[in-house]
């Protein structure tokens, strides 16, 4: 994959400027993922990257919302660690292949995923609440009040 922008039309946004751009050089992509991945990881551990989360901060909670489709709630584990690492991880599994059937394009991920996210200080990690509707898992952390520091005025003399 380039860093220059396609002239050709690949139907990707490929905008080296735009730092959301969809055609970013991967220096990984074309090796092999065996090749280059500690042992115990194969390519199917591939799907880490491709778990997508949204984290978003509201004035009650931070709100982790994960694209997982297919996915039952059973197969994904939501768990807090360390004090305040939310770690959200689970596994995909492959479609059973039959001989009769002609695969022409696999692009749907299969395999473990695994992704962590250090909770800021205001998080309630005992309040965590996580649901599953329609392939999203919404993983709500509350939030403390922000204590107001208490000022007292101090009389000046003289």
């Amino acid at each position: 994959m380039s860093l220059i922008p396609s002239v050709f039309g690949t139907g990707r946004r490929t905008n080296v400027f735009d730092p959301f751009s969809l055609d970013i050089w991967d220096p990984f992509q074309d090796f092999p993922l065996r090749t280059i991945a500690p042992s115990g990881f194969d390519t199917e551990t591939a799907a880490v990257a491709n778990t997508r989360i949204d984290w978003k901060e509201t004035p009650e909670a931070h709100v982790f919302k994960a694209d997982l489709p297919g996915l039952k709630k059973e197969e994904v584990k939501v768990e807090v660690e360390e004090g305040r690492v939310l770690q959200i991880s689970g596994e995909r599994t492959k479609e059973k292949e039959d001989k009769n059937d002609t695969w022409h394009r696999v692009e749907c991920s299969a395999g473990r995923f695994l992704r962590r996210f250090r909770l800021p200080e205001n998080a309630k990690v005992e309040q965590v609440k996580a649901s599953l509707e329609n392939g999203v898992l919404t993983v709500t952390v509350p939030k403390e009040e922000v204590k107001k520091p208490d000022v007292k005025p101090v009389q000046i003399t003289g």
